[in-house]
């Protein structure tokens, strides 16, 4: 309330009013007067003004209105109109006021916005549903060609022809976002050139509107490095594979060698044998003392020799099965072959071979023959003071049979247990022709599986073998 026109120029510069009741006559300065100055001073020139009068004068509504006057209510004044006239303008003033608040708040997203959208690595574009673009960041322009100016409003399949807009969920609700999809489109610049892009492309629903947000990279780098991969991958293959070709030339030449000289010395080495024996049967009694031993040594040497070449055949045989046609082959019934091809040992050493059930699975019969023989063989060798005990036994674990043959012979030091698998190596001190754990590890990798070897010395040995069990091929 102010009795007065300065009364009311002060207040009008320290408040805001929804609306000015101002009647027309009052001491001092008039009612229009106070109207003019309220109206002259920025803070207050938009406020509505409400004049009231007793008086009907066209002269003073032509006046009024002519000051910026929205109504003249006469006297006497019913409170009801009043009111209600004073609450609409109360009602425009706030929701005015909730407006500006609306604006200033989209003003401070849409600033946010342009900043994430400056700060991303990548051109970003935000459109509406329709692929009308709202927004877009300096990456773009770079990318592109185009001045911002220039695409605000316009369709983003100008940039990417192939662009679509993922299918809006029906249940997105406000700061919900969709599924991300990620495409390899062609972009289009503004000379007209094209180049791969990965787009990237999420919903947000955000005051009830739904924007689509569009990330897009420039691939020509990364797809010119990947056909330059492929390009470099092919010539490896190339060179991969002539070498491969030359290996193989190379590895057949040394197994026919090997082959031609182990069955070609047989025959020599065979007389060597005949005639040292006859040598030291019929002129033994002649020869001095260490002209037996040298005869002795010489035989001794040949008969190595001879187990040498043999057991070199068996690895060349092994590793030369060219084609492998696994059939069901019942491993109980190898075991039992192996134990009677090795009988005259077996009785010899009073060996104890207990055998466990044992399974059929697809394999190759003559391989499984030369592994379990060769690992039974060695663990009967290998015995200690005691008489031979050797446990044959398999258990299946994930989709592969897992073979073991235990013995309670002299035992392997831990540092030897893959050295004994190479060819022609021996543990010093024992005896044979250092070849058999060796074709063992060639029959087994030849059935797709693998050998190793589980020692302490003076607690036995238990070699064991895995192979697949066929149920997935």
């Amino acid at each position: 309330m102010a009795n007065s026109g300065p009364e009311a120029l002060r207040l009008c510069l320290e408040h805001d009013f929804a609306a000015v009741l101002l009647d027309v006559r009052m001491p001092g300065m008039d009612g229009f007067e106070t109207a003019q100055l309220i109206r002259g001073r920025p803070r207050s020139r938009h406020t509505p003004i409400l004049f009231l009068t007793a008086y009907r004068s066209d002269e003073h509504l032509f006046r009024g209105y002519d000051l910026g006057a929205v109504d003249f209510l006469f006297k006497p004044i019913l409170p009801e109109i009043l009111q209600s006239k004073v609450s609409v303008f109360v009602e425009l003033t706030r929701n005015a006021e909730l407006l500006r608040q609306q604006a200033a708040r989209l003003a401070k997203a849409e600033k946010q916005m342009r900043h994430l959208l400056e700060a991303a690595p990548d051109a970003m574009v935000i459109t509406n549903p329709s692929g009308e673009m709202l927004l877009v960041n300096s990456r773009a322009d770079e990318l592109f060609g185009y001045p911002t100016s220039d695409l605000d409003g316009r369709r983003f399949d100008l940039l990417v022809p192939e662009w679509r807009c993922p299918e809006l969920p029906s249940d997105l609700e406000d700061d919900d976002t969709g599924i991300s999809v990620e495409s390899r489109l062609t972009g289009r610049r503004r000379d007209g050139s094209t180049f791969p892009a990965d787009v990237t492309t999420s919903l947000l629903c955000t005051n009830g509107t739904v924007l689509v947000t569009s990330a897009i990279r420039d691939m020509t780098q990364q797809v010119r490095a990947q056909r330059q991969l492929e390009q470099l991958n092919a010539q490896l293959e190339n060179i991969v594979a002539a070498r491969t070709e030359e290996l193989t030339r190379s590895n057949d030449a040394l197994r026919q060698f090997a082959w031609a000289a182990s069955h070609d010395l047989q025959e020599p080495l065979r007389m060597i044998i005949i005639y040292s024996q006859w040598l030291m049967r019929n002129a033994g009694p002649k020869l001095a003392g260490n002209e037996c031993q040298f005869l002795d040594v010489v035989q001794g040497n040949a008969v190595r020799m001879e187990r040498l070449l043999n057991a070199l055949r068996q690895y060349l045989l092994v590793n030369d099965t060219a084609v492998i046609s696994p059939e069901p082959v019942d491993c109980h019934a190898v075991v039992s072959l192996v134990v009677e091809n090795l009988k005259g040992i077996i009785d010899e050493t009073s060996a104890h071979i207990e055998i466990q059930p044992l399974p059929t699975l697809p394999s190759v019969e003559v391989l499984m023959v030369q592994v379990f023989q060769n690992l039974l063989g060695n663990a009967i060798k290998y015995r200690s003071d005691r008489p031979p005990q050797v446990v044959i036994s398999a258990r299946h674990n994930n989709r592969e049979w897992i073979f073991s043959v235990q013995d309670n012979g002299i035992g392997i030091e831990p540092r030897y247990l893959e050295y004994i698998f190479g060819v022609f190596k021996r543990i010093d001190g024992n005896s044979g022709a250092g070849m058999g754990l060796a074709i063992c590890r060639a029959a087994v990798e030849r059935l797709g599986g693998r050998i190793w070897a589980e020692s302490e010395p003076g607690r036995g040995s238990t070699l064991r073998f895995a192979l697949p069990d066929g149920a997935g091929s």
